[in-house]
Parts: C-alpha cells; structure tokens; sequence
C-alpha cells in the first residue's frame, strides 16, 4: 500500500526494512506505511504482477498501463521484471503528487539492486525526465493531483492493467471516490484488469456499480491471512476464470459486505473536494441510509464464519 496522492504535504518520510527485506517508506503526515510489513517486493509481486497474468500478451500485441499513485515504483518495476525481453509494445502512464518516495526509493542502493539495468533505467528516467522514450516501449508520468492529472491522458486510451495502489479509502478518499473509481473503470479495455490492494466495501461496491465483476486476490507471502487481501475488478465481457493465479472469487462473507453501510460510496461531484468535505459527505449518507450496519455483520459472520 502506497500513501502519496493525497496532499501536496506528506510530511516526513523515514525509511524501514519490510519483512521480505525489500525497502519501504514511513509517512509522519498520514502515520501509515507505504507498504505491507510483510514485504513491499512480495506484496507487488502477489497484488499487482501475479493477477495481471502477462502472459496473456503476445510479442506482436499492445500493452497499455496505468500506475495510479507511482510511490516508490514498486509495482511499475515488478511489472517491467516480468514481462519477456521480447515481450509486447509497452505504453505506460504514471500518476504521482510527490516525487520524493521515487527519489528516495533511487537513492537506496538495496531497492536499486532488486532491479534489473533496464527496469531500474526506466525508473531513473521517470524521475529524471518525467518518462521514457523507446523503440517498443514509452513511459510518460504525470506529476500533480491524480483528479485532474487522469483527465490529461487522450481520452481514447484505454488500458489493459490499472494499478491502483493509493493510500487507504479512510486517509485518501479523494482516489477512492465514486467518481475516480467510475473514471477508472471507464478507461479498462474489455479485457483491461484493474487490481488494487483494496477490499473496501465503499471501493468495491462503486467499481460493481461501474460496471465491472469483482475477485478476492490471494494474501501476498508473508502477510497474515485475512478474509480478502485486495481486489481484482473486470469488464463482465472478460473472460476471466472464478480462481486463477492470487486470485479466487468473492466469498459469500464478501458479497453479503457489499450491502453494509460500509458500502457507502465515497462521493466528491466536482472532483475538487478535500478529504474532510468527502468524509463527511460520506458519513451524513450512512446515518440515514436503510443498509445493514457493518458491525452487524461482523458479528453475524463472527458467530458463524461457515454459514
């Protein structure tokens, strides 16, 4: 889980080991890691590379990606190490507010070491040049709000993977409201993946209503096993499988979370609201809404975790 994207102050960041040994990033402003304790490598790995299955992409196909909230360049990098040398016609787009997770990430000689020449190439460029040129692959990021940022993409690009990785719905709701998420998935392709650490109700009940078939990705290794670790998100006409690689299909535990007051959508009309007005646009709604209350559910499945 990245934090960044959120205000244009993150306050101080301060480094730490992730269990997997891979570097990550602390915020004062936000008091929340970057990533998973368990491992920021293994986390990118199992959320964002595994699911995306590359495979799928042919020498002589397209690829096209959208790396929401770049943070340290985890998932953009795992991604680029996994794909064959001779592997598709890469296009990628970045959206970042602060450029110091990256620069700091670049300036740690154990994070530049996990990467091969031309992934971590790649990565210097982004933060030296803003992007990359290159015979079969290009790279273009975009630095600011990801709002308004998103809206600077041509609208006729349409993505094959979205990764979403920005601080959590609770810290960030700005890149987890009903509008960002609709844009979102208005920019998959019909076989387009959008994958995020994220199992919020709020987040997966908005992608469900934009249209797109949810999965329960897998816990990355190391990390404690919870009910869901993340989401997968699809347009209904992919053909995708019920379980596949860090993937399986949402339990009915999960669905059933999908008509709590957790579900409640984090609204910003405009676009241009700050966190506060979001949540407590958000919380007026759940105060009068008719859905079950969360805790309720909680403990109905508590009592009962076969039914």
């Amino acid at each position: 889980m990245t934090l960044h994207d959120c205000e244009p102050d993150l306050g101080a960041l301060h480094a730490y080991p992730t269990a997997d040994g891979s570097f990550s990033l602390l915020s004062d402003h936000f008091g929340e890691a970057f990533h998973n304790s368990a491992g920021a490598l293994n986390e990118a790995r199992a959320k964002f590379v595994q699911p995306a299955e590359l495979q799928r992409f042919s020498t002589d196909s397209e690829l096209k990606i959208l790396d929401v909230c770049l943070g340290l360049g985890y998932n953009t990098a795992a991604v680029l190490e996994a794909l064959p040398t001779a592997g598709p016609k890469l296009q990628w787009w970045g959206l970042e507010l602060d450029r110091r997770p990256l620069e700091q990430a670049l300036d740690q000689a154990s994070f530049q070491s996990l990467w091969p020449t031309p992934v971590l190439a790649k990565l210097e460029a982004i933060r030296n040049h803003n992007g990359w040129e290159e015979p079969n692959s290009q790279g273009i990021q975009l630095w600011g709000d990801a709002r308004s940022m998103l809206q600077e993409i041509p609208e006729h690009v349409r993505f094959d993977l979205v990764l979403l990785d920005a601080f959590s719905p609770q810290r960030c709701p700005e890149l987890w409201s009903e509008e960002f998420l609709g844009a979102l998935a208005h920019r998959l392709k019909p076989q387009g993946r959008l994958l995020t650490y994220s199992r919020s109700a709020a987040v997966r009940a908005t992608l469900q209503r934009s249209g797109l078939k949810l999965f329960s990705l897998l816990p990355a290794p190391g990390e404690r096993p919870g009910w869901s670790s993340g989401t997968l998100a699809v347009r209904p006409e992919a053909a995708i499988a019920s379980a596949g690689p860090g993937w399986r299909a949402l339990s009915t535990m999960e669905e059933e979370h999908l008509h709590t007051r957790a579900a409640v959508p984090f609204r910003d009309p405009l676009s241009t609201d700050d966190s506060a007005a979001i949540l407590r646009r958000r919380s007026l709604e759940q105060e009068h809404c008719n859905l079950e209350a969360t805790n309720a559910w909680q403990r109905r499945w508590r009592q009962d975790p076969t039914r």
